[in-house]
């Protein structure tokens, strides 16, 4: 027992379960929106199924896929992928144990979702080999979390409106903007070791004017979302309030780069979670 639960204590370091907070509560917003209000137990759980399955798809990949760099990185030596806690063998049949969760789940929301599980996990494995050849690869995190809202909506209604594409955009530069924040941490190794990256090809000031831009036009996107699924004030309240939030998380960043992990865990964590809060009261007092 004591092997079973120190195995799986070795996988939740490997994937890292709590920051499943970037994602889940954009799914949530996507489908209290798409059906107004509560969308029901059933869609609760499948929601949560397919968001872990697919979330520990893509990490799984990123460990196996980062073995090598994971290994010759002092900030990394430490994760259960390299340091002989996890074999590759392992790794990879936990990844595709969660591939088949997340398309599993999939179908038996809808059809639809069934269709896009394929192309949702080929972006979510993609990001993990994109830093071998393009510094575009916060980006492409970016848009792996910005299919949650819409994997949300399509849950719930089997269609994908506008305001939903709004929302992810606004999660995509969202995610990029910070990414590019955390990725000041290997700046110099990621140029040492020939992987691509804006800090490692730009520099800092670069990618915090960067960062700053793709912050901006995520508060924009969610600014327009609002309006375009006609929400009210609690809502504008969140677009707004998320602006503020990350402009201290700009703050924080440029005033000491020690306090990245602060900025990138702890901040962006309660974003998501204040937004969500706010959807919900302004749904009940629609």
């Amino acid at each position: 027992m004591k092997k079973i639960i120190q195995k799986a204590k070795d996988f939740n370091e490997l994937v890292m379960f709590e920051h499943s907070i970037f994602s889940l509560p954009f799914i949530f917003i996507a489908m209290i929106v798409a059906a107004d209000g509560w969308f029901g137990f059933g869609l609760l759980i499948l929601g949560v199924l397919a968001a872990l399955s697919a979330r520990n798809f893509a990490m799984g990949v990123n460990r196996y896929a980062d073995r090598d760099v994971d290994a010759a990185n002092p900030r990394t030596q430490n994760r259960p992928n390299v340091d002989g806690r996890l074999d590759a063998s392992s790794i990879m049949i936990f990844t595709v144990v969660n591939a088949i969760i997340f398309i599993i789940v999939a179908s038996i929301i809808n059809s639809l979702a069934f269709w896009l599980s394929f192309p949702i996990l080929f972006v979510l494995g993609s990001y993990s080999y994109f830093k071998r050849f393009s510094s575009l690869a916060h980006v492409v995190l970016g848009v792996a979390l910005g299919l949650a809202p819409i994997a949300g909506v399509v849950a719930v209604e089997a269609s994908i409106p506008l305001w939903s594409v709004l929302l992810s955009l606004g999660v995509i530069f969202w995610v990029a903007g910070f990414d590019l924040l955390y990725s000041l941490q290997d700046m110099d190794f990621d140029a040492d070791n020939d992987l691509h990256s804006i800090p490692s090809r730009y520099g800092a000031d670069a990618t915090l004017f960067i960062s700053a831009l793709f912050h901006s036009l995520a508060v924009l996107f969610w600014l327009l979302f609002v309006w375009s699924a006609s929400l009210g004030f609690f809502a504008f309240v969140a677009a707004f309030g998320s602006g503020a939030v990350l402009a201290y998380e700009q703050k924080l960043v440029r005033r000491d780069f020690t306090q990245i992990d602060r900025a990138f865990f702890t901040v962006n964590g309660y974003l998501g979670v204040a937004f969500f809060v706010l959807i919900i009261l302004d749904r009940m007092f629609a």
